[in-house]
């Protein structure tokens, strides 16, 4: 068997997927691919994944984002434009062996029109780098419009078709990173529950944790009847 290694450097962004390329890890295998799919022009998705006994992942498929057939909710009759079905056929498998990743099976070919240059708009290439997520989460506990600093991104990138996404994405991100530090919704609620709990009794006690994205994960409160009946 022929074995090509994989090198995440010039010359191994340039290959195409064939048979029996190596790799070190997954996350390196799917980075190949998806890299692959940027630089041709569409997305990427994982199809299918299996475990050992371990619940390790031993294979991964991996394919185009227009694989697979849609599926509408809306019955036929009542529809106004048809369904857009590409089932496109474009992808790899990706099986461990040894404690290596070697690719098992490729099909090239897609079925559908590429973009190239707007690729990194793709649903699967879309993505907020660190620096993105900072200026959003600065820019929205100092207040600033959303909008007004999502041009300033796009200003800082050079123009619209330099962006790794779009206005939505970063609305979503703002969105996630409000409710994990309970800035709306149920858990400011309970926030300002408890500070007035207290306020009124100094022997209310609560506390709150949180995980690594600051996200409620357990709730613990007590008043003065329930301490001294314990």
């Amino acid at each position: 068997m022929n074995e090509e290694i994989y090198t995440d450097d010039e010359s191994g962004l340039r290959l195409v997927p064939t048979l029996n390329i190596c790799f070190d890890t997954m996350q390196e295998a799917k980075k190949f691919y998806s890299d692959y799919g940027k630089r041709c022009g569409f997305g990427v998705r994982t199809r299918t994944s299996k475990k050992d006994a371990n619940n390790v992942v031993y294979y991964l498929r991996l394919v185009c984002s227009r694989e697979g057939k849609f599926v509408s909710s809306i019955h036929p009759e009542v529809k106004t434009l048809p369904s857009h079905t590409n089932q496109c056929l474009a992808g790899i498998t990706i099986a461990r062996k040894e404690d290596k990743w070697f690719v098992r099976t490729v099909v090239l070919d897609n079925n559908h029109e590429l973009c190239p240059q707007t690729s990194n708009l793709i649903r699967g290439n879309k993505q907020l780098n660190m620096h993105a997520k900072h200026t959003f989460e600065v820019n929205d506990d100092a207040d600033v419009r959303i909008n007004k600093s999502f041009l300033s991104i796009v200003s800082e990138a050079g123009g619209y078709e330099n962006m790794q996404f779009v206005e939505r994405d970063a609305r979503n991100f703002i969105g996630q990173h409000r409710r994990s530090l309970c800035k709306e919704g149920d858990g400011q609620a309970l926030l300002q529950h408890f500070s007035k709990l207290r306020d009124l009794n100094n022997d209310f006690f609560y506390d709150i944790e949180m995980d690594e994205d600051n996200r409620i994960t357990s709730v613990f409160w007590t008043d003065s009847r329930s301490r001294a009946a314990c």
